[in-house]
This record gives structure tokens, C-alpha cells and sequence, in this order.
């Protein structure tokens, strides 16, 4: 059985800050080099699977590369946001591999627009444990 479908709540893009515009068109056409330079050297990651922060750059553009493959399927859609002056909350929906996956990207970002906080929050234990495999088996074939 799905659950209904939220009303959308997100900010039109002229009315989005730059960096969550940015964000938004990183997720949209999936480029990478736009995302690299989204990030700040010092970006702290914090995934849904793995205890400890990850912190810089690499490791960040590493696990949001894997997050595009594994979450970005065409079921992906943000469902609403609540944006700061330097901070946003958005809720996303997928479905990965039959399962219904909700979460949250909080995303945080400095004076420059360059983001320095993500973190990813995904609901229910199942979508957990289904994130946490295909995440594992894409890392290890990028190692």
C-alpha cells in the first residue's frame, strides 16, 4: 500500500538561495563537476549508515556520487523544504528496488554558498538496511 502523496512545499527557484539552487540542479542533471565545486575543502558528511562524520571533500563527493546512483532513480522527488538564511531541510521520496525509502537532506553552507554540513536521514529500518547494502556495494566497486 503507498501512502498519499505530500502536497509539494518547495520555494520556487527565484526565491531559492543560490546554493540551494545550485543543489537543486546538481541533483537534477547529476554533474558532478558542478557538485565538487559546491563543496567546501572542509565539508562534513554525515550518512545515514556510518557512525563517525566524514570529513573533507573527497569522502563527501564520494558518498553524495553514491547517493545519486543508488537514490536518484526516477521515483526520486523532494517533497518539501524549510530554508534558513545559511541552512536548509529537504524531504526527499524514492523507491529503491521496491521499497519506499523517505529522508532528509540537512544541508548547511558558509558565507561563500559553499556547503560545508550534509547530512542524510532515511526512514523506515527497512529503506535503511536496503540504503546500507546498495551504498556498501557501490563503494566497493569504486575503492
Amino acid at each position: 500500500m503507498t501512502s498519499p502523496a505530500l502536497p509539494s512545499t518547495l520555494a520556487s527557484p527565484a526565491k531559492q538561495p543560490a546554493t540551494l539552487a545550485a543543489w537543486h540542479q546538481v541533483v537534477r542533471e547529476r554533474d558532478m563537476a558542478a557538485l565538487e565545486r559546491l563543496l567546501a575543502d572542509e565539508v562534513v558528511f554525515h550518512s545515514p549508515v556510518v557512525h563517525t562524520p566524514q570529513r573533507g571533500k573527497a569522502i563527501t563527493l564520494k558518498y553524495l556520487m553514491g547517493a545519486m546512483q543508488v537514490l536518484n532513480t526516477p521515483a526520486f522527488h523532494y517533497l518539501r523544504e524549510i530554508v534558513g538564511e545559511r541552512d536548509a531541510m529537504l524531504e526527499f521520496a524514492t523507491e529503491l528496488e521496491g521499497i519506499q525509502v523517505n529522508g532528509i537532506d540537512l544541508i548547511r553552507w558558509d558565507d561563500t554558498g559553499r556547503i560545508v554540513d550534509f547530512k542524510v536521514m532515511v526512514r523506515p529500518l527497512k529503506a535503511v538496511h536496503a540504503v546500507h547494502q546498495k551504498m556498501g556495494e557501490l563503494l566497493q566497486k569504486l575503492a
